[in-house]
């Protein structure tokens, strides 16, 4: 680290020797005999490490050690004294200091503690600029991007979002559809109105009812008090339905007319009660296949599908991970009072040739768990997961002395990926770069392979 270091010491001598064992170290260094042209120099200049006797004339080392706290927050102070006390040492720690040192001192005693606090300077600014650059792709909406199709899909979402359209979004499980939703209402003029979400997928028919539309009193046994809903209490602001496509029949007829009239009726009423609500509903299924078979009604589908954000799973945006990677680093390294800055080459590259078969949300989880494990200031590979420490390109291997047929090596190669992304066959298609039907039948010829002709 190419340090710059302010030593102030009202002894000429002890100045100059600090000063000579400092610059051997190749530190920079501005070396002053007074407490007063110290905290000049911190008015003028920048520094990473603050040495400073405690006892000076006029301006003491505990005003040095205040005003470098007040003017450069970042850069660390050791107060060095000959005239050590408990008193005093208790009061610079609580000023911030992050050593005491009592003089006479041997040299390799400050080397060691300067080299930890330049230590601890260098990881304060990496979080820092971690920090910087995770803000500068959308950080303030904390959908973290960079990949190209993704900045479309948020472009479409700040365009549509003043509209007050009904929007539905759609990708696999842990690919972020609340975030956007989040992000619609944000960019919407019911940005002050309530945000509300639901599991549709969370209750059964009767709770979910209840949930969603209220109840007036004595509509059943122990409804004790009126109950507004959740699209009742969303009036003036956005209803997320999440996983709407788990909704009821009956629940999707009721919901429908919502949609139609505005209004909503709470269960055991007789007067519908009008809401000023903006639908935008999510759903990890093919809607088009629901539809087809029935499960989910046409009629509601078109209602809500006016615009449709499709989010893309994190296999097929790779450019994404070392990004969402650093982000979720920052933030689970803040919240465990650690000081993990960076993830090593050997873990970030096992995670960026990792299929996700979790997406995002399998990748916070492995951030999180390598933050808890990690011991330093980096994330190693042996804090990842076994099947993550275990996986490299796939080698060629010998049986009994053999090289394997190329036929062979492909069945092993598709057994492999189907592994990663948990026996999911679609996603293991797109990986594979094949269709699903292709992949079917590979599968199958190979199990009855295994079977045998006269199975």
């Amino acid at each position: 680290m190419d340090a710059r270091i302010l030593i102030v010491d009202d002894e000429e001598i002890a100045l100059g020797n600090l000063q000579h064992v400092m610059e051997r170290e190749g530190y920079r260094v501005a070396a002053v005999g007074s407490g007063a042209r110290a905290l000049a120099l911190l008015e003028e200049q920048t520094f990473d490490l603050v040495l400073t006797d405690l006892r000076m004339e006029k301006v003491d080392g505990m005003d040095v050690l205040r005003k470098s706290r007040e003017r450069q927050p970042q850069a660390e102070v050791i107060v060095i004294t000959g005239h050590a006390t408990a008193e005093s040492a208790v009061q610079a720690m609580k000023e911030g200091a992050f050593y005491y040192i009592a003089k006479p001192f041997r040299l390799g005693e400050v080397r060691k503690v300067v080299t930890e606090a330049l230590e601890k300077v260098r990881l304060k600014r990496e979080n820092a600029e971690l920090r910087q650059e995770v803000e500068g792709y959308r950080g303030s909406d904390r959908i973290i991007t960079q990949d190209p199709a993704m900045q479309r899909l948020l472009d479409v979402a700040q365009q549509i979002a003043p509209t007050d359209c009904n929007v539905l979004i759609t990708g696999e499980s842990g690919t972020g559809k609340e975030l956007f939703a989040r992000y619609v209402h944000r960019h919407s003029g019911r940005r002050d109105g309530p945000y509300t979400a639901v599991n549709c997928g969370a209750f059964n028919e009767q709770l979910l009812a209840n949930e969603l539309f209220g109840h007036e009193k004595g509509a059943f046994t122990g409804a004790m008090a009126l109950k507004r809903g959740l699209v009742e209490a969303s009036s003036g602001g956005t209803l997320f339905l999440d996983e709407v496509t788990e909704m009821a029949p009956s629940m999707q007829v009721k919901m429908l007319r919502v949609l139609q009239e505005r209004e909503v009726l709470r269960l055991g009423g007789t007067r519908p009660v009008k809401c000023d609500i903006r639908v935008v509903a999510a759903t990890n299924r093919d809607v088009a296949q629901s539809v087809k078979s029935g499960m989910f009604r046409e009629d509601l589908y078109f209602r809500l599908n006016v615009v449709n954000l499709n989010i893309p799973p994190l296999r097929e945006r790779k450019g994404d991970v070392p990004l969402l990677a650093r982000h979720f680093l920052i933030k689970f390294s803040a919240q465990m009072k650690k000081t993990v800055v960076r993830i090593s080459d050997e873990a970030l590259a096992a995670l960026t040739d990792y299929a996700f078969p979790g997406n995002v949300r399998e990748l916070v989880n492995l951030v999180e768990r390598g933050t808890a494990l990690a011991q330093g200031d980096s994330i190693e590979l042996a804090h990842l997961p076994d099947h993550l420490q275990d996986r490299a390109v796939l080698s060629v291997r010998k049986v009994d002395g053999q090289l394997p047929t190329l036929e062979e090596q492909g069945k092993e190669y598709i057994r492999r990926v189907l592994e990663e992304v948990g026996g999911n066959q679609t996603a293991a298609a797109k990986i594979l770069g094949i269709n699903r039907a292709s992949l079917w039948r590979k599968l199958k010829a190979e199990q009855a392979e295994k079977v045998g002709p006269d199975a």
